[in-house]
Order: C-alpha cells, then sequence, then structure tokens
C-alpha cells in the first residue's frame, strides 16, 4: 500500500470510530468533543483530497463554531425545576417513535445519495486543467464585493450567542 492510502484509511478510521462511539455514550459532553474530532477527521479528508478551502471551511465553521454552539447550548441550558417528569411508558413511546423517524429518516437520505452517485457520469479529469476556483480568488471575492454580508452573518451569529448566553443565564433573585 502507499502512503497515501494508508493516510486516507487512517483518516477513514478516526472520523467514522470517532462518530460511531459518540452515538453510543451517554454523557452529552463526551460525544460532543468526539463529533469535534470527527468534523477534524473531514476536514482532514478535504486536505488529503486536495480542497485546501473546503478544509480550512470546515474547520472554521464545524471545528470552531458549531462545536462551540453545541457545548455552550448543552452548558447553559438547565432542566426546570418546576417541570412535572413525564409517565415513563410515555417516554418508551415517544422513544420509539424518535428512532423510527430517524431510521426513516437516515434511510431516506442514504437513497439520495445512493441515486445521486449512481446517476452521475463521472468523467476523466483533464491532466492540464486550472482550477475554476483558487483559493486566493474566493478569499478576494469575500473580501471584495461581498465583505458586507459575511459581516452581517458574523454579527447575527454573535447576537444569536449572546441572546442564548442572557436566556440560558440563572436568575437572579435580589
Amino acid at each position: 500500500m502507499t502512503p497515501t492510502v494508508i493516510s486516507l484509511i487512517l483518516i477513514a478510521v478516526v472520523t467514522l470510530g470517532t462518530a460511531a462511539v459518540a452515538l453510543f455514550l451517554k454523557n452529552i459532553i463526551h460525544c460532543a468533543i468526539l463529533l469535534v474530532v470527527a468534523w477534524a477527521g473531514i476536514a482532514a479528508f478535504y486536505l488529503w483530497a486536495g480542497a485546501e478551502f473546503v478544509a480550512f471551511a470546515q474547520v472554521l465553521v464545524y471545528v470552531g463554531a458549531v462545536s462551540m454552539i453545541v457545548l455552550f447550548a448543552v452548558l447553559l441550558t438547565r432542566p426546570r425545576s418546576d417541570a412535572t417528569p413525564p409517565a415513563a411508558g410515555t417516554v418508551a413511546v415517544r422513544r420509539t417513535a424518535a428512532h423510527l423517524w430517524g431510521k426513516l429518516t437516515a434511510a431516506l437520505v442514504a437513497t439520495v445519495l445512493v441515486a445521486a452517485v449512481v446517476t452521475t457520469p463521472f468523467a476523466a479529469p483533464a491532466t492540464d486543467a486550472e482550477p475554476v476556483f483558487a483559493v486566493k480568488q474566493i478569499g478576494l471575492a469575500l473580501m471584495g464585493e461581498h465583505v458586507g454580508a459575511l459581516l452581517i452573518v458574523g454579527v447575527l451569529l454573535t447576537v444569536a450567542l449572546l441572546g442564548a448566553v442572557v436566556i440560558a443565564a440563572p436568575e437572579n433573585k435580589e
């Protein structure tokens, strides 16, 4: 085996392994941390495939922003003290229904992905073809004509995170 194939297998094992372990753990903080490792593995695959900009976006968006939002949401939410616990039978029925809907959704997504892969005609890549967009061109476009949209998205994400902190903060009785 070549070193590139070995590195691909290693990336796949780490990514799929951490995602699979995250599915079966009971501690939600450990699950979130394992998902961060899985997202970093996806970024490593993008790097392996030569898509540096997509790998950078994966690290920036998922490993950075989404993982922090998930961890903040988990750490800042608290159970209501005045809530009455549901009946044991109700919880089992809801859990069974959630599992059924989850499996149905996963089957639907898998069907769409398999159909897309099977029906896509793959052509042999040209050896001397230039990339359609270089990383420098994407960066110039983001910092040029689309800088306003980029700033607005940043402000919206900041306001949403601050709003979540304010809503989840414990009330001061004094």
